[in-house]
């Protein structure tokens, strides 16, 4: 018996990375009884079916997949609904440092839904040999830093800065999020040389007809990664307003030292939090992209 991951499944099989390899696997009888849910990123255990090839013919099919049932389904750690992924433990939130300029509200939204959902972000910040980034950028990329996340700026055409980024994907399960044209295929491909990706592969494969409904993993740098176009245009979790500051680590400082102790932070006088701001403790970007989201925040409390 082995235990891997499972990668994707459609037309009644199931791919699972076990012992260094994928293993193409059928369902035990019990679990179509169930009609048990599988997700990429459940840990299964899994038992081979046989010898499934001679020592000759090994030698020229060494890539092939292997066959395999699915004996048990482990527990999961954590479960994603959009996009449908289990056990995720980190995000690799990638943005491009120029060409495109970065959408940092859209990065600002992404930083909370991933924190939402309880798993890690590492912002990947891509073309850096392509950046000419003014004391602005920089004081704004310095603020980011000193959040708490993981946070590389990276050429995946020269190498700069993948040490930084491979380390970190090893033996995880990675979800990979970002806007179109941030270089994200372009990172699979210098941080795993063997992939190949063209820019759009992966969501391609996932709108084709011959695929599941859930995303699909690939291996990447010794731990699997999904590509995540469900993260790309969103909205914020359901939270209460009060709740909304908690996202945003640099206000934790402040929290408790207004003259109000039901303070939003926004219209209010004697504001511990606008003071940071005009002290420069806080990036007045990231507070103006906190009001916006205050307000869509108590926009949605009125629809619940």
């Amino acid at each position: 018996m082995s235990e891997g991951i499972l990668l994707k499944g459609y037309g009644g099989f199931y791919y699972v990375l076990a012992e260094d390899r994928v293993w193409e696997c059928s369902l035990r009888g019990r679990f179509r009884i169930r009609d048990q849910e599988f997700l990429p990123g459940d840990r299964v255990e899994i038992e081979p079916n046989g010898e499934q090839e001679t020592t000759e013919k090994a030698a020229t099919t060494k890539d092939m997949n292997k066959k395999a049932t699915i004996e048990r389904v482990l527990p999961r750690r954590s479960v994603l609904i959009r996009p449908s992924i289990a056990n995720v433990d980190q995000a690799l939130l990638v943005f491009a440092l120029t060409a495109p300029q970065p959408d940092l509200n859209l990065l600002d939204r992404l930083i909370i839904q991933i924190l939402g959902a309880g798993i890690q972000p590492f912002l990947v910040l891509t073309k850096k040999d392509c950046w000419l980034g003014d004391s602005g950028e920089e004081t704004l990329w310095q603020a980011y830093g000193k959040l708490g996340y993981l946070l590389a700026m990276v050429s995946s055409k020269t190498g700069e800065g993948l040490e930084w980024v491979r380390p970190a994907l090893a033996g995880k399960i990675t979800v990979l999020a970002g806007p179109s044209g941030a270089g994200k295929s372009s990172l699979v491909n210098a941080l795993a040389p063997g992939a190949k990706l063209k820019t759009g592969d992966v969501s391609r494969k996932k709108r084709g007809r011959h695929t599941t409904r859930h995303t699909e993993l690939f291996q990447c740098a010794g731990g699997v990664v999904a590509d995540t176009p469900g993260f790309s245009a969103l909205d914020l979790p359901k939270m209460k307003r009060e709740e909304l500051s908690s996202f945003f680590p640099e206000m934790t400082p402040f929290l408790g030292s207004c003259r109000f102790k039901s303070c939003l932070h926004d219209k209010e006088p004697d504001c511990a939090v606008k003071e940071g701001v005009k002290k420069g403790d806080i990036h007045p970007l990231r507070y103006e992209h906190y009001q916006m989201f205050l307000q869509e925040v108590i926009a949605a409390e009125r629809r619940y």
